[in-house]
Formats: C-alpha cells, sequence, structure tokens
C-alpha cells in the first residue's frame, strides 16, 4: 500500500479466531488474505483487489489478560519511532509497547494519546510511495474518526504530533463537535468527537468502503456480524453504518451509495 508520513496507512486486526475472521471478511469485502508469518508470530495481509490494506493477527493471551478486546488498530508512519515515542511522552501520551523490530520489515511502537486512545507508530524497511491510493478506493479506509475521552481538546494532541490540519466543525446538538481534519493538506480524512457515555473509552474507528451501505450491512448480518448503528445517511451525502465482528472487533462501513 502506498504510504505517507504522518498518515494511517496500515490497520491492523487482533481477534481470538484468525481463520473465522478471514472468512468473515471475505464474505463481506470480498478480501483475500495471505500468510506472511515470521517465526512464532501469526500474520495474515489482507489485500483488497491488488491493494494491501492491512493485516490480522492472533490476539495472545497476554494481550486479553491485559484487558485488550478484539480490534482494528491503526499504524501512523513516522520517520523516526524512537524520537516520535519520546514526543508522544512528552505531550501527554504513554507509551503501551516499547518500540520493537520486525526484521527486515518494520519498527514500531504501540502508544495512546493523552485520553487513552490507542494507536500504533511505524517506519518500514521500504521508503514510502509518494502516491496513496484515493480515500474512496473499494476496500480501503475511507474515513478515520477518533472517539475521543474529550473532543474539544483531542485535535490538539495530533494537530501538534503529525502536523494534522482541522477543516469544518459540524454542530451535532446534544452529541457535541464533530471536527473534521486533513491528515496531508488535502481532502478530508476523518474526524474526530467526545464519545458517548456507552463507549468503553476513547479508541480509533476505521470505516471501509463499499459498493452499497444496504447491500454491505446485509453481509455483515448473514456472515455472523452485528449492524450496531445504522445504516444512515451523513451530512456529506454518504452512507455509514457501525458495525461488529463475530468475534467483537468494531469497524464501520461507508459508501456513496445507499
Amino acid at each position: 500500500m502506498a504510504m505517507k508520513f504522518s498518515s494511517f496507512s496500515w490497520y491492523d486486526l487482533m481477534t481470538p479466531d484468525p481463520a473465522a475472521a478471514e472468512k468473515f471478511y471475505r464474505d463481506v469485502f470480498g478480501w483475500t488474505a495471505k500468510d506472511v508469518s515470521v517465526g512464532d508470530m501469526s500474520y495474515s495481509t489482507f489485500s483488497a483487489g491488488d491493494l494491501t490494506i492491512g493485516g490480522m493477527m492472533r490476539l495472545t493471551d497476554e494481550a486479553k489478560q491485559k484487558g485488550t478486546p478484539p480490534c482494528w488498530t491503526g499504524y501512523v508512519l513516522v520517520n523516526d519511532v524512537d524520537d516520535y515515542v519520546t514526543r508522544i511522552q512528552k505531550a501527554g501520551g504513554k507509551l503501551m509497547q516499547p518500540a520493537a523490530d520486525v526484521p527486515g520489515v518494520l519498527r514500531f511502537a504501540v502508544v495512546s494519546d493523552p485520553q487513552g486512545a490507542v494507536f500504533i507508530i511505524f517506519k518500514g524497511a521500504q521508503k514510502p510511495m509518494a502516491v496513496e491510493p484515493a480515500l474512496d478506493t473499494p476496500g480501503n479506509v475511507g474515513w478515520h474518526e477518533l472517539h475521543a475521552g474529550d473532543g474539544n481538546s483531542a485535535f490538539d494532541f495530533y494537530g501538534k504530533l503529525f502536523g494534522w490540519k482541522k477543516t469544518q466543525a459540524m454542530d451535532m446538538g446534544d452529541m457535541g463537535t464533530y471536527q473534521l481534519f486533513t491528515q496531508d493538506g488535502g481532502v478530508d480524512s476523518g474526524g474526530m468527537m467526545t464519545r458517548m457515555p456507552a463507549t468503553p473509552g476513547p479508541f480509533w474507528m476505521f470505516y471501509f468502503n463499499v459498493d452499497a451501505i444496504d447491500a454491505a450491512a446485509e453481509r455483515v448480518t448473514k456472515a455472523g456480524g452485528k449492524v450496531a448503528m445504522g445504516p444512515h445517511q451523513v451530512p456529506t451525502g454518504q452512507w455509514i453504518a457501525n458495525c461488529t465482528d463475530p468475534q467483537g472487533a468494531w469497524f464501520s462501513i461507508l459508501s456513496n451509495n445507499k
């Protein structure tokens, strides 16, 4: 996948049942999976056609004991992992897993923002490509949404750390403000809001592009997942639905078509 510094450029699924999760996402999105395990680390990549969008690993017993649920996690590409670990900690974020290397592949560290939303910073062994796929590429992540502890202050951390820019702020009434942002100075690529009281904690939600929202939502339920909210239309004219896979990992679907 083409990547740019300071942008979400990869997405990992941690799941207790990789075989079942592979079947689910193949049935819903038409993805293919490829086993690229290294040593004792079991890992597969997901591809939408020719575009590799992320990967999948087994949720370990150690992670379960620490309270990590099945989840999707986003990777932000940086030019120096260790430098960014220091910067994140100085800005009030936390180091969840120290920087480590996957030889010949990448160096990464698991971190959280000051309010507790987890993400990963990484630098690959290969140079990032200059051109990224369009946000609306089928199967790609078309939107990045932070459900923050406090939406009004959440952007300060990411803006200073990665140079992301605020764009439009949308008034959602009792739900507060929905702050749109761009990661590269171009089109809007995500939004931030204060999480709903029922949400266990701050987290990043990723929206995968689908052909038509109703058909995709039907595939989710038919494959054993759940549609928790939606489908409904948002102010941009697009259609969304928030879902969980059979193992409990949250994800969302996004389409220009009903």
